[in-house]
């Protein structure tokens, strides 16, 4: 989305071509075919037109391509006018749903259009290409604009939030969410731009009027003067979190793997004051690991490649493989350099002033988590713990971080835990440390991010201007469904449900404010509350807590796993409407949450890891004590006083394991409560998880974007190809479904979407009522009610507000189609009418056509007339020489006219051209003010929303305001409750602080007892020093006042013991009674809200369960429809298919024949050519033997001479033979050279061949790239239909033009009908001129014909081209389908045959099983006839047990014990017993199943044998038929072979014939002439035997280029036997071990299952025993049942007894404990009162016996009385007080027996209860324990007989359970195994499906092959039968040659016989004899011999023969 550099005009990009949207056709083809959307697999959604109704059904025709189909009416969505393609605003659409939504998108991308609103939405959809709508002048567009006034942009949304902010001083925030690689960082960083640019503070007063204060430099803490802008330093601080931030994924070459809120601080006059950036979730686990054609975090790969010499050697730095942590090595991401981005990094970090020493500590850091992943463990040998072979990666580690390597590796490899109070060091194993050390890793890279991220705020925070506001920018993950998800996509899919319930809140409060405003009647909905139950599912505390308060409980456990965890989840929320347990036990989720954007499953592996995320305590240490300052600042706030979290914590022993714990997450101490109350508090102390912290922030997120103003943007992925252009339907529907953008949609149509202003409305619609509106003025509102009125409109549907009006989804559509309809009515009359009054005028007009034509008619005839009268002639004649000398200047007139008439054509036409342009610029300055005025409309209708808002606004804050005032009374009203809580609380307090003071006062006054008692002690002890001399008595009073004082101080301790146990027993309960009543307050509370919550979820699950159930029944319908197209789609299909094949293969045949016709018709016309010639000789030769034969006949006698000659021709023969023989070496020689040049000719075919195959792959991807180009030309023909609409409207232009020449040219014509008598030139000129006129008119018409035909010709083409791609497109997408259908039925079946497999193996170990079951009930059967002898026993016990249970009562708490957990073992055998029965059966269908598929399984492999049989048959088919072809070669071989011997024959017999010629003698003067004439003839014969010889040789070359066409084709076809017979046999090897290892498997499995059905049967023979005696067994145990039942029955009424005998006795126990306690308590008191009686009745006698005693010493001390005298007043003094003490105490003690008396009634009543309460308790305790005897008896023979048969069972028992492992064991293995084989058999199926394939293909190859043998085969015979021919014709010519020899012979006889009489009558002649008699009868017998002769003898014979005769008569003359 960054700047393009090009000059490509941005507008294409932001507006819309309305010309294109408001086509007149299109709408007019939307309202004549009624188009609709269906859904489409391939498209999301196609258009067709609604053909017919049938009930729910529609009958449909697809617009694309015109098929039909039938559609449930619930799945058609209604398609909105054309008026409305392209939206802007995807909330104008008056048809909502998802098909008009994503056609909108889909055509607004395709037009470049990336941005769309969607209500409060803006939709963007990233273009994967740079466009030029980000530079300068677009944020100079955009500036200072409203939303509606400019086309929808990032910038639209920050100005509207930049502009809000300022004008309401409302804090604004702008949310970008959606997938990764959607555009949401590139999205934030143009709003950043665009904010920078507007906002930045640097800028002048004439810049955009905004104020002149620039800000003056900040310093910074050093003292140095900072010059950075601020706004560069935002915009620098993106790159820089980019790299740390920021990585490559599949998806995204720069993924942001954090989220982030940047916060932009406004000051009051609208400049950036400074920023603030928050993240959430950085992804830390990419620093150890990434996926493949992955990259961890950019600044890993820029420091590698960026860095210099000198800071490698700083930083330690490697090459990329050498770092285990680059998973993936160097990727390098297209069109970036990592070098480049590293220096980028450094100058921003520069910017953003970054000191150089930090920069090489973060870089030293990055090098360090680098390095981690270095250090390798290896496991020792003996023990499992883990030790560090080579520690240079520590040292470099050690040395970055500055640590100690010895302790770094202490710290790893044995670091020290905690057990108890003392530290112990712990080895580690090799796992523990790997795992440690990423732990550490991750730590550290995410402290240094978070650093990073501190470090940019501190830079970007100004301190001396205060924001007045901010706006925020929210880049966030948007909603995640992946196949499984983990606790990150939780996270997120958390954070965007809450994002979700802003949105649905904010979006919904601002429609209604507008219902409001307008004064619509509307009830308020608020749909944030649909998301609630979701977000509690995730986030609730408790009551039932949620998943993250679950998972942080689990997280406290040490024993705590995810399997718990989940199953606790299961527990708690297993009920919830919004969580799914999973179906099956297959299923690889272990829970699912329903949320807005549908089903996401969840898998909770380490989940509770990544919730504590632990870490190695020690390490830390280290880390914090490092020397490197940065480290040691990173790590500060992990080692404080607060509680740590370690791996190795809560450790009670060595050996136990350590348990993880949670370091560097904050403890909060003393932390306030949160959002949800006191019960989710952390405690002081207490470590936080990252759930917590997670949802902590973004609560704390979450109110500040509630406090905000927010703006919606959300990021769509087009395409997962990265491919610009394309766009992919279910992927953005379902992007549309996560971002909510359908969800807001779903909430618009709750309320009224669509919205027309009056005046709009009125001009619009207004068609449609025509009489409704009265004449003249009238309001609006009046004007529209009148309209709707008349329209007869649904009230539901509609409703008036006070400036536009409300429409439902839908109504606007319906109106659209009415007004087309009634346009399309007016047209349709208004063009009847124009075309009324055109074919009047064209009728006018050929009326006055017919009256001239009858004036030339009547000037024809009267020229007729007068042609031949001579005045006429003379007349015509005259005339031309009278205008002769006018002639000139009339040209020249004419002349001038024409040429004024030209300059005036011109002049209309410039007049025209300027009158249209200024046509235009007046429209478009029209256009321009309508859109001022709409614009300014527009602005009037904001100002007055904007007034409405600010007053719903104010309505809104006193709603607020009232609300927290209700809030206040409420908490008034609990301070209140918690005060009057509170003084309860303190009057209590009171109380006991009064009980304790009166406590303290009792002890004080018994210290000063105490005291006073010890003064007195002294005193006595004083008057005993005194008195010892006097008296011995007092000693033994003070001992026995020793001894009473120490009794009593005794009893004073205890008695303040007693009172303080007294005073704790009752602070106890006081505070269990608040307890519990506080207890029973909150059950009572939440029982109420449980049965709210119940009511609720009740009528939620009857209309959920109404919806599934009408779901189902949807799904059902679907299924069966879904079902029907598949089935007609398959056969669809298969029909396609086999029509396929059938014209490819008649296509095939049909060129084969016409080839093979081709060559049949050569070699017919060769063949008959060859055939007339062959006659012809044949006559020839037949006549010339005929004649030879008559010679031969007369000349028989020969004479010595002929012998001679014979002699000679025998010579002359032997030489011909030669020449022959030679001959036809020479022709040997000839054929072997063609036979060479035809295996050459055959080579360059087959090259040919070759090529024509490469010929051909390069046309099928020229094909490819054709299919390419015909897509692109789809485009073309767009744009052609465009020029093409433009050029119609010029032909039309041109059109009119033509009319205007024609009428033009009829008016010369007239004026040149006028001139025609003044010149005959002109007139001529005039007529060519015409002429041309017409012809150019002839070529304008004919033009537009060819034009209209062509156009036609086009329309027809595209629609051809568009059917075409249409059924390629379905066909792909067919193709793809049943590719898909194949995989899938393949997975099905593989997944079945491993379903069988299994059942198998189970069989097996079930029979296995069995078996051994089989030897067990054997050996147990014996165990069982002891046990019926004990059975029998056991019920003479039972009747002595009946007798003795009332014995038995004493051992009834032993025999419960010993029952329950007896009568669990017995429930526990039932259970077993039932299992064991259900196996058995299970089994036994197993067994059924077993059979069934072993039947299949025979068929299978019967199938592929007969198969395999074909295959041989077919085989040893083509091995015969080669071997026939073979024989018949010999054959034709052999027949040749004879042919040629016969001929060799046949020239014997003419030699033999020649010979036995007899010698005739002759005349040699005739045997020379016949010589000649024979030499001559032989010449000829030579010739005919030359071209015999060439057909031969033709015949043989054809013959032999026949056989080298066999014998290529043969070897060709050989060597493709042998390989397909090589292949052929090693696959026949391969499938033959295959079936033989099948065969094998087949024979172990059918002896497995001959012995399995042999054991089943043997197992059946002894179950059926066995059930007999289990059924004995059974009913005896039925029996015994039933007894133990009534036993059991009787022992649970007595326990019924006895319980209530025990409540009752608990109740008296809890009574008579009281009691007890009240009468101790009294007894206590009691006793003190007694004790202080006995001492005050002590001391009285005391001092009675001191009185009595001093009156006897008085008595009898008279002598000295004096001395005593003062005593004695002292002990009267003193008696005196203690007599008052004693009247006191005795005041006293009659108040304490008053008291002790009543306590005594209250005693005695006591005790009298208690007695009854005895007495029933004895007999209560008296019954149980005869119940217990009784239960104790039978518990105990239950025990005995349970024992003997547990004795025997449990030993069958835990053998049977030692077998079930062992054979689980097996069954695991066999299944292994079985997989195994599985994959085995899947990849044989597949060879065996390969090689069906080739069998296929060598049985169609054989076919071809057999087709080409056959014709080779007919041609063979049709060779044959020319050879014969041929011999037979050659046979015929050496017949010929025959007669023509002996023919010869007799000529040269004949020759021979005449040249003798010729001689001999020369002889006679020059003696003078007598010639007349002798030439008469020489001439006699010449006639004769001619006579005989051959009468073809030629004429030149004959005159050579007269001439000589001629001759020889002259000379003799002479």
């Amino acid at each position: 989305m960054s700047q393009r550099s090009g000059q490509e005009d941005p507008e294409r990009y932001l507006f819309v071509d309305r010309a294109v949207v408001y086509n007149p056709a299109a709408q007019a083809d939307w309202t004549a075919k009624r188009l609709v959307w269906i859904p489409s697999e391939r498209h999301g959604f196609e258009a067709a037109s609604v053909r017919e109704e049938r009930g729910d059904e529609v009958v449909v025709e697809l617009a694309e391509n015109g098929k039909k189909a039938v559609v449930n009416k619930d799945d058609i969505q209604k398609m909105n006018p054309p008026k409305f393609s392209k939206v802007e605003d995807m909330a104008e659409l008056t048809c909502l749903n998802e098909a008009s939504v994503l056609h909108n998108l889909k055509d607004r991308y395709y037009s470049g259009l990336i941005y769309t609103y969607s209500g409060l939405f803006c939709v963007v959809i990233n273009p994967y290409k740079n466009l030029p709508i980000y530079s300068d002048n677009i944020i100079e567009m955009y500036r200072g604009k409203k939303r509606h006034e400019m086309p929808p942009h990032i910038y639209a949304i920050s100005e509207s939030a930049y502009r809000c902010m300022l004008q309401d001083r409302e804090d604004q925030s702008i949310l970008c969410t959606g997938e990764s690689g959607a555009g949401k960082t590139e999205n934030t960083k143009k709003v950043i731009q665009y904010l920078a640019h507007v906002a930045s503070s640097h800028k002048g007063r004439k810049d955009h009027n905004i104020p002149p204060e620039s800000p003056k430099p900040v310093k910074l803490q050093s003292g140095a003067l900072f010059y950075g802008e601020l706004e560069r330093q935002l915009l620098q601080a993106n790159p820089i979190l980019e790299s740390f931030g920021n990585a490559k994924t599949v998806k995204n070459d720069n993924s942001s793997r954090f989220g982030k809120f940047i916060r932009i601080n406004f000051d009051v006059t609208g400049y950036i004051v400074g920023a603030n950036i928050e993240t959430y979730l950085l992804e830390k686990s990419r620093a150890i690991r990434q996926a493949k054609d992955e990259r961890t975090f950019h600044v890993f790969y820029q420091l590698l490649a960026g860095a210099g010499e000198h800071l490698k050697s700083d930083l330690l730095l490697e090459g990329f493989n050498n770092y285990r942590f680059l998973s993936n090595g160097n990727i390098p991401i297209p069109g970036q350099q990592d070098k480049d981005n590293f220096q980028e990094t450094m100058e921003a970090m520069h910017i953003m002033s970054f000191a150089h020493e930090e920069i090489l500590a973060m870089l030293k850091v990055v090098s360090s988590v680098l390095q981690f992943g270095n250090i390798i463990f290896k496991k020792e040998r003996n023990t499992d713990q883990a030790s560090m072979p080579d520690n240079t990666a520590a040292q470099k580690l050690c040395h970055l971080l500055g640590m100690n390597v010895m302790e770094f590796t202490r710290a790893i490899l044995s670091p020290r835990i905690k057990v108890g109070r003392d530290y112990v060091q712990k080895a580690q194993t090799k796992e523990q440390a790997d795992f440690a050390v990423e732990a550490l890793a991750k730590a550290t890279y995410e402290r240094l991010f978070r650093w990073l991220v501190h470090r940019i705020n501190k830079a970007l925070d100004r301190t001396k201007r205060q924001g007045a506001s901010f706006i925020g920018i929210l880049d966030i993950a948007g909603f995640e469904i992946f196949q499984l998800n983990s606790f990150e996509q939780l996270c997120i899919n958390y954070t965007n449900e809450k994002l979700q319930q802003l949105f649905n809140h904010t979006m919904f409060i601002l429609e209604q404010e507008e219902y409001q405003r307008e004064g619509i009647e509307w009830s308020f909905i608020d749909f944030g509350l649909d998301l609630q139950p979701c977000i509690d599912l995730i986030e609730r505390p408790a009551n039932p807590p949620g998943v993250l308060a679950l998972l942080d409980e689990e997280c406290w456990f040490p024993k705590a796993t995810d399997k718990t965890f989940v199953e606790k989840l299961i527990q708690e929320q297993g009920t919830h409407t919004k969580f799914q347990k999973p179906r099956q036990l297959k299923d690889k989720a272990d829970f699912c949450i329903i949320h807005y954007a549908g089903k996401v499953d969840y898998k909770a592996d380490e989940w509770l890891m990544k919730n504590m995320d632990p870490l190695n305590d020690n390490v830390a240490t280290l880390l914090h004590q490092s020397t490197d300052k940065f480290v040691a600042e990173l790590w500060k706030d992990e080692i404080q006083t607060i509680q740590r979290a370690s791996f190795y914590d809560n450790v009670t022993s060595l050996d136990e394991p350590a348990v993880d714990r949670i370091v560097g997450l904050d403890q909060v101490a003393g932390m306030n409560e949160t959002a949800f109350g006191a019960t989710y508090k952390t405690k002081k102390g207490m470590f936080r998880t990252v759930g917590q912290l997670y949802k902590e922030s973004l609560t704390k997120l979450m109110a500040t974007l509630r406090n905000t103003n927010p703006n919606f943007v959300r990021c769509i992925i087009p395409n997962h190809e990265k491919r610009a252009g394309k766009l992919e339907p279910h992927l953005v529907l379902d992007q549309l479904r996560c971002n909510g953008v359908l969800e807001g949609i779903r909430i618009c149509r709750q309320g009224f979407p669509n919205r027309i202003v009056f005046q709009e409305f009125r001009q619009r619609y207004e068609i449609l009522t025509p009489n409704a509106i009265p004449k003249g003025f009238m309001d609006g509102k009046q004007a529209c009610e009148r309209m709707i009125q008349a329209l007869e409109l649904d009230p539901n549907l509609f409703r008036i507000g006070q400036s536009k009006i409300f429409f439902r989804t839908g109504v606007l559509a319906h109106l659209e189609e009415e007004r087309d309809l009634k346009i399309t009515d007016i047209i349709i009359y208004f063009q009847s009418v124009c075309r009324g009054y055109l074919a009047r005028k064209a009728f006018a007009k050929k009326q006055q056509q017919l009256s001239a034509l009858k004036v030339l008619q009547r000037n024809c005839a009267a020229y007729l007339k007068l042609r031949h009268w001579q005045w006429w002639r003379l007349f015509t004649k005259v005339k031309p020489l009278l205008q002769v000398t006018r002639q000139e200047e009339e040209m020249q007139a004419k002349d001038e006219e024409l040429v004024k008439v030209k300059e005036r054509q011109l002049k209309v036409e410039n007049e025209l051209v300027e009158m249209e342009r200024k046509h235009q610029q007046l429209l478009e300055e029209k256009n321009i003010l309508a859109e001022q005025l709409h614009a300014e409309t527009e602005l009037f209708a904001e100002a007055e929303e904007m007034r409405v808002r600010l007053l719903s606004r104010k309505q809104e804050l006193e709603e607020i305001l009232h609300d927290l005032e209700s809030r206040v009374e409420e908490e008034e009203e609990r301070n209140q409750g918690l005060t009057n809580e509170k003084k309860k609380m303190q009057s209590h307090i009171q109380d006991l602080e009064e009980q304790l003071d009166e406590e303290e006062a009792a002890r004080q006054k018994l210290q000063l007892d105490k005291v006073t008692a010890e003064s007195k002690i002294k005193k006595m002890e004083e008057d005993i020093l005194l008195l010892e001399d006097q008296n011995s008595k007092f000693l033994k009073e003070k001992k026995l006042l020793e001894d009473r004082i120490a009794e009593m101080s005794s009893q004073l301790t205890e008695e303040e013991e007693k009172a303080k146990n007294l005073g704790k027993v009752k602070n106890k309960q006081e505070m269990m009674m608040v307890d519990l009543e506080e207890r029973l307050k909150k059950e009572e509370k939440t029982r109420q809200e449980l049965e709210k919550a119940k009511r609720k979820l009740d009528a939620e699950t009857t209309d959920l369960q109404d919806q599934i159930a009408e779901l189902q029944a949807q799904i059902e319908e679907l299924k069966i429809q879904l079902t029907k197209k598949e089935e007609e789609l398959q056969a669809a299909l298969a029909r396609s298919d086999e029509e396929t094949v059938q014209k490819n293969n008649a296509l095939k045949q049909v060129r084969e024949l016409q080839a093979h016709l081709a060559e049949l018709q050569e070699d017919l016309e060769s063949e008959k050519m060859c055939r007339t010639k062959a006659e012809k000789l044949k006559r020839d030769l037949s006549e010339e033997l005929e004649a030879l034969k008559t010679e031969l006949e007369d000349t028989l006698d020969t004479t010595a001479a002929q012998q001679e000659l014979r002699s000679k021709r025998e010579q002359e023969v032997a030489e011909l033979k030669k020449a022959i023989d030679e001959e036809t070496k020479n022709h040997e020689a000839q054929i072997q050279d063609m036979r060479q040049r035809h295996a050459t000719a055959l080579e360059e075919l087959s090259e040919q061949l070759e090529q024509a195959k490469r010929f051909k792959a390069n046309l099928e991807k020229n094909k490819q790239s054709l299919e390419t180009d015909n897509k692109e030309m789809a485009c073309e023909v767009k744009t052609l239909q465009q020029a093409k609409t433009e050029s119609e409207y010029k032909r039309k232009k041109l059109e009119a033009q033509l009319q205007e020449f024609t009428a033009r040219a009829t008016e010369v014509e007239r004026a040149k009908g006028e001139l025609t008598e003044r010149s005959h030139k002109l007139q001529t000129e005039l007529d060519n001129v015409s002429a041309l006129l017409e012809e150019s008119e002839k070529k304008g018409v004919k033009l537009a014909k060819e034009v209209d035909k062509l156009n036609s010709k086009l329309q027809d083409l595209e629609e051809l081209r568009q059917e075409e791609t249409r059924q390629k497109l379905n066909l792909s997408g067919q193709i793809r389908q049943l590719e898909v259908d194949k995989n899938t039925l393949l997975e099905q079946q593989e997944e079945d045959e491993e379903a069988r497999r299994n059942l198998e193996k189970q069989l097996q170990t079930v029979h296995a099983q069995l078996f051994e079951t089989k030897k067990k009930l054997e050996e147990d059967v014996g165990a069982m006839e002891g046990l019926e002898d004990v059975k029998r026993k056991l019920l003479k016990d039972v009747e002595l047990t009946s007798q003795r249970l009332e014995e038995k009562t004493m051992a009834m708490d032993k025999m419960e014990k010993t029952k329950n957990r007896l009568q669990q073992e017995l429930d526990d055998l039932m259970v077993d017993l039932d299992h064991q029965r259900q196996i058995v059966s299970n089994l036994e269908k197993k067994q059924k199943k077993f059979d069934q598929l072993l039947a299949e399984e025979k068929t299978i492999s019967a199938r592929f044998a007969e198969e395999r049989d074909r295959a041989e048959a077919e085989a040893r088919e083509k091995e015969t038929k080669a071997l026939s072809m073979a024989r018949a070669l010999e054959e034709a071989l052999e027949a040749k072979e004879e042919l040629e011997r016969f001929n060799k024959q046949l020239r014997a017999e003419m030699e033999d014939l020649m010979s036995s010629k007899d010698d005739v003698g002759k005349n040699v003067h005739e045997l020379e002439k016949s010589k000649r004439t024979l030499e001559q003839q032989v010449e000829e014969m030579r010739t005919q035997l030359e071209e015999l010889e060439d057909e031969l040789q033709a015949t043989e070359d054809a013959k032999l280029r026949l056989e080298v066409n066999m014998q290529a084709m043969k070897a060709q076809f050989d060597r493709d036997l042998q390989a397909r017979d090589e292949q052929g046999e090693e696959k026949k090897r391969a499938l033959v071990k295959q079936v033989r290892e099948m065969e094998a498997e087949l024979e172990d499995e059918r002896k497995q299952r001959t012995l399995s059905v042999a054991a089943k049967k043997k197992l059946e023979m002894d179950l059926n025993e066995l059930e007999g005696q289990i059924e004995a067994a059974n009913k005896g145990r039925e029996e015994a049942i039933k007894q133990l039942r009534k036993l059991q029955a009787q022992m649970k009424d007595y326990q019924r007894e006895l319980e209530e005998a025990r409540a009752s006795r608990d109740e008296i126990f809890t009574q008579s404990k009281e009691n007890e306690k009240k009468l101790k308590g009294l007894e206590a008191e009691i006793l003190q009162l007694q004790e202080d009686h006995a001492a005050s009745e002590r001391a009285r006698r005391h001092a009675e016996q001191e009185r009595d005693e001093l009156a006897d010493e008085i008595s009898n001390s008279a002598s000295g009385k004096s001395s005593l005298l003062e005593e004695k007043r002292r002990l009267e003094a003193r008696i005196s007080q203690l007599e008052e003490e004693l009247e006191e105490e005795q005041g006293n003690m009659e108040l304490l027996n008053d008291r002790f008396r009543k306590t005594n009634m209250q005693v005695d009543s006591l005790n009298a209860e208690l007695a009854g309460e005895r007495s029933t308790a004895q007999k209560s305790e008296n019954a149980r324990q005869q119940m217990e005897r009784q239960n104790k008896d039978l518990k105990a023979k239950l025990a005995e007989l349970e024992g003997t048969i547990k004795s025997k069972f449990k030993a069958s028992i835990t053998a049977l359970e030692a077998k079930i492992l062992q054979l689980e064991e097996q069954l695991e293995q066999e299944a292994k195994e079985r997989a195994a084989a599985n994959k085995i058999v899947r990849r044989t199926e597949k060879k065996l499906k390969e090689v069906m394939m080739q069998v296929e293909d060598e049985r169609r190859h054989a076919d071809q092959y057999k087709e080409q043998m056959e014709k080779a085969n007919s041609r063979m015979k049709q060779l044959k039968r020319q050879l014969e021919e041929a011999e037979e014709e050659a046979t015929r010519a050496n017949a010929s040659r025959r007669k023509l020899q002996r023919e010869l012979d007799d000529a040269t006889e004949a020759s021979e016989g005449l040249t003798r009489e010729v001689n001999s009558l020369k002889n006679r002649l020059r003696r003078g004899g007598p010639v007349s008699s002798f030439s008469s009868s020489r001439s006699g017998r010449r006639n004769l011999n001619l006579d005989g002769a051959s009468v073809d003898m030629s004429d030149d014979d004959a005159d050579s023969r007269s001439g000589d005769f001629n001759e020889t008569q002259t000379s003799n003359a002479e």
